[in-house]
């Protein structure tokens, strides 16, 4: 295939949107035409240029406002991962445990890319974050550090310039917390898993790559009994319900 084959092939989306950011080298932040200026560019009505632009929108490539436009954002992969994991989910809820050996073959695969471009200051918020979650889990009353455990995982790679990584990561957390906080409720099992990042967040100070990732893999396996009640038939509760809802309004 030669290679200005292989450049005509994005052209073939099935989005005349999608297609004239692309053909035009729109830039992020620039505006596209108006919506009866596409309609005419495209050759399409204005009211497919509305159903077009509401689907670019919703996958977080433009950014639509009243009396400003359509802008083109900076490519973001999650948007597009969480609309469909969280319907994923809706339909079973099981899905969950498919999409969490995904993100954790992932994280395992780009460990030592990732942790090797932390700076100085983000070990300083890694420890930061373990000490956070401590005193959540030793105050009276306890409190699950969902916040921390999120920001902790999310800052090992957020020095990865690899959008896809991003997506994938970004997009577990928030189904984690639809179904994943609900699932993981005993408080052993959060002091566990905080024992288990002490010692990544340390290793990592010290540059042992190899000793983190070994402790990361371990706090995964905590994760590998899937409780009885998530299956296809299972009950979401409200807050799940309510979680799903909104993200497709």
């Amino acid at each position: 295939m030669s290679q200005e084959t292989h450049m005509l092939r994005p052209f073939r989306l099935d989005s005349g949107i999608l297609r004239y950011i692309i053909e035009h080298r729109v830039q992020p932040g620039e505006r596209l035409p108006t919506i009866t200026e596409l309609s005419r560019e495209l050759g399409v009505s204005v009211s497919k240029v509305r159903e077009e632009l509401e689907v670019v929108r919703t996958l977080g490539l433009v950014q639509v406002k009243p009396r400003i436009g359509t802008r083109v954002q900076e490519f973001d992969f999650e948007p597009a991962v969480t609309l469909s994991l969280l319907y994923a989910l809706g339909l079973n809820p099981a899905y969950f445990y498919d999409f969490s050996k995904l993100r954790k073959n992932v994280e395992l695969s780009f460990w030592h890319e990732a942790v090797a471009q932390l700076t100085p200051d983000d070990i300083v918020d890694l420890r930061e974050l373990v000490t956070r979650a401590y005193k959540k889990l030793n105050c009276n009353p306890v409190e699950v550090p969902f916040q921390e455990h999120r920001s902790l995982h999310l800052t090992f790679y957020k020095r990865l310039d690899n959008p896809f990584v991003q997506g994938v990561l970004g997009a577990y957390w928030i189904a984690y917390e639809a179904f994943g906080l609900a699932l993981y409720t005993d408080l052993s099992y959060h002091r566990e898993v905080w024992g288990y990042h002490e010692r990544m967040v340390e290793c990592v100070a010290q540059g042992d790559y190899a000793s983190g990732c070994r402790a990361l893999e371990e706090h995964m396996q905590l994760l590998r009994h899937i409780p009885a009640q998530v299956d296809q038939g299972a009950e979401k509760t409200a807050e799940q319900r309510s979680l799903i809802t909104h993200i497709f309004e």
